[in-house]
């Protein structure tokens, strides 16, 4: 059931409705929206509805051994008995934890892709190997559900939280649909006392879940699909585009990938807060970012301060000197291009990733106090120059990522860096429409962005409200005249 799908407009009126009938009564809408969450995931394959299940009742029986306080509905408080288990032992039903949701992860999203490349490698040394591939299908959202649902183990492990009482609650916030699928990935901290507490609907609260709604829908069938078929064309395997037409495909995925997620996250925070629930900003103008560390502080926030706070800290962090904290920073982001996806395109493109960083922070000693120089003569100019500048990188990292394979990246790469004078004549000529697509795309969303006071959050918000219905106005036209209105899956889905 996709966000952008008629069937997800009727089963998200129907949940409303029954949310609305069933808001004096809290345990009554709870069970409702568990059961509605279950019904959505159960419409993509109800088989993986056990494993859905199963890493609930998992976590919920580990932390509730782990730590037996429990605290007052709607709280966190920790004002309870005191705990008495031994640490060794809660150690061990930590790891529990641990072992059966990476195994669950480890089976169904990256066995195979071991077992291949294994057998490839052998191949490679002249041994003959037939690998032994379980050749199943990746249950949608499991990279998603499984971080949450853990960090919520590792959080009651730390004392961060006690434990939580009620199963349904529990189970409500592993299985919560608006972002169940594809994030953003909720701390337990954040959304189990909401779903504790009664909850309230107000007039600005249904007005900006509305907004957020067509706002992620615009972006998902006016831009990221559009942008899409550009980008399909360029990487379709064995395709021999030009460079001009291959740096144009880029550009569009960079598009594509940000408008598409993002949209979806917009979409997902738009249903949470039309059931008085608030999911946190997952995207902040990542596009406007001028360095590697801002750019992951602003794209996916919520993945990258999970790899943050349960891998890059515990691994030292920065505390143990240069040399470790380079290793550090390598092993997070690699483990992070994996959780995207079993191939090696994804591990290049979390190396890639974390070479950027670890660059970045060997030269910030002796770099920031040029820049602040800089920036103080240069203003806005010498901003937007960091900005376009550091784009490129990022943009070389998508080519990572979008392509089928490691020889694709190194195709796609030389045909981009071929002699100039050919590359532009011929490359960029050669897709003259996608030229226009990705430049009208560009420049659209940019001045969407640069109306946003405030962050993702904030469209329009300067402006006179005749200029914003106005505004709104034209998007919907713009939408029911050259959106897409093929059902295309959210690339976030794979994941």
């Amino acid at each position: 059931m996709l966000f952008n799908s008629v069937e997800f407009a009727i089963f998200l009126l129907i949940v409303y409705v029954l949310y609305v009938l069933t808001m004096r009564r809290l345990r009554a809408q709870n069970a409702m929206l568990l059961v509605a969450s279950y019904v959505f995931y159960g419409w993509w394959d109800w088989r993986f509805l056990g494993l859905l299940l199963g890493s609930t009742v998992v976590d919920y029986a580990c932390a509730r051994w782990i730590d037996p306080r429990v605290a007052p509905p709607g709280s966190v408080n920790l004002a309870a008995a005191p705990l008495r288990r031994p640490p060794t032992a809660r150690r061990r039903v930590l790891l529990i934890s641990v072992f059966v949701n990476l195994g669950v992860l480890g089976v169904f999203k990256y066995y195979d892709f071991f077992a291949d490349s294994l057998a490839e490698a052998l191949t490679a040394l002249g041994v003959q190997a037939s690998p032994m591939t379980l050749g199943v299908l990746l249950p949608v959202g499991i990279s998603f559900y499984t971080f949450q649902t853990l960090s919520y183990t590792i959080d009651v492990y730390r004392g961060d939280l006690p434990a939580h009482r009620s199963f349904v609650e529990f189970a409500l916030f592993v299985s919560f649909f608006p972002q169940l699928v594809a994030g953003p990935i909720v701390r337990a901290t954040d959304l189990l006392p909401q779903i504790a507490r009664p909850r309230t609907l107000s007039l600005r609260q249904t007005y900006d879940g509305g907004r957020l709604l067509f706002w992620g829908l615009f972006k998902k069938l006016v831009l990221a699909d559009n942008l899409a078929l550009i980008a399909d064309r360029i990487f379709e395997p064995g395709a021999t585009h030009h460079g001009g037409a291959v740096l144009v495909g880029v550009y569009a995925f960079a598009l594509q990938i940000y408008c598409d997620f993002s949209g979806y996250t917009d979409m997902a925070r738009g249903c949470s807060k039309l059931l008085g629930i608030e999911l946190p900003l997952n995207f902040n103008l990542p596009y406007l970012a001028t360095n590697p560390v801002e750019f992951w502080r602003r794209w996916h926030i919520t993945l990258s301060t999970w790899l943050r706070d349960y891998l890059y800290i515990p691994l030292g962090g920065s505390r143990r000197g240069p040399r470790r904290t380079a290793i550090n920073l390598m092993l997070t982001m690699i483990l992070g291009g994996l959780w995207h996806g079993a191939a090696w395109t994804f591990v290049l493109w979390g190396a890639y990733q974390g070479t950027l960083l670890v660059a970045y922070k060997a030269v910030q000693p002796w770099w920031m106090p040029i820049a602040r120089r800089l920036d103080q003569r240069g203003g806005r100019a010498w901003r937007a120059t960091c900005t376009i500048a550091f784009f490129q990188l990022v943009c070389l990292g998508w080519l990572m990522f979008r392509a089928e394979s490691v020889g694709q990246v190194s195709s796609l790469l030389d045909r981009i860096l071929s002699p100039w004078a050919y590359w532009w004549i011929v490359g960029a000529v050669g897709a003259p429409s996608g030229i226009w697509i990705v430049s009208g795309a560009a420049v659209l969303l940019l001045g969407l962005q640069l109306s946003r006071r405030g962050g993702e959050d904030g469209a329009l918000a300067g402006l006179p409200v005749a200029v914003r219905a106005a505004a709104y106005s034209v998007m919907f036209i713009v939408l029911a005249a050259f959106g897409v209105m093929i059902e295309r899956p959210f690339v976030y889905f794979q994941f």
